[in-house]
């Protein structure tokens, strides 16, 4: 076999090699991504001029996120909040507007002691999509509702709704996304 023969062989080779491993990795990160944003990976690709586009965004809230520090609450803090949902829970028996307004106010003070950015809804719904894709819909929905509520047009029904979206959130925030938080000293 000449050596052009030889040569020739061998680029093909490392080629498809190549072109193997840079599949495998992308469905790798895919893979991902997928199971670390749950639904808020296909809703950001439907929304994205393309998956790519949108994989990127993706990776660069999880970049952002791991700059935060993220913590765990402290018991005493876990517990006052635990009382203040309570309070919230039954103030909505007699004035559900109100009630809306302090689940929404109880959960973005909530995420600002965890260590979450509280400037604005859509920054919040990014840096929560990372470790909380999977309950963000209920983030979302509560949201829309809380802001009909401010312009009279929530219905009782509509803020019941948002008062369990709320406390969706509210509850994996508390138990910090569902993991064991670490002992404290």
């Amino acid at each position: 076999m000449s050596t052009g023969t030889l040569l020739a062989i061998i680029i093909a080779i490392v080629v498809v090699v190549a072109v193997v491993a840079v599949t495998v990795s992308l469905m790798q990160r895919r893979r991902h991504l997928r199971e670390r944003f749950g639904p808020e990976y296909e809703r950001t690709v439907g929304e994205s001029d393309s998956r790519r586009a949108a994989e990127r965004e993706l990776k660069d809230r999880e970049q952002r996120h791991d700059s935060l520090e993220i913590t765990p609450l402290a018991p005493g803090s876990r517990d006052r909040y635990l009382r203040e949902w309570d309070t919230v829970q039954g103030e909505f028996v007699d004035r559900p507007v109100h009630a809306v307004h302090d689940a929404d106010r109880l959960v973005t003070s909530l995420m600002h002691e965890r260590g979450y950015p509280t400037e604005g809804f859509e920054q919040q719904m990014k840096d929560l999509s990372v470790e909380h894709g999977r309950t963000l819909e209920h983030y979302r929905a509560a949201h829309d509702v809380e802001t009909l509520s401010t312009r009279s047009q929530a219905t009782t029904e509509q803020l019941r709704g948002a008062m369990v979206h709320y406390r969706t959130l509210f509850e994996e925030l508390l138990s910090d996304g569902g993991r064991a938080q670490p002992a404290r000293s």
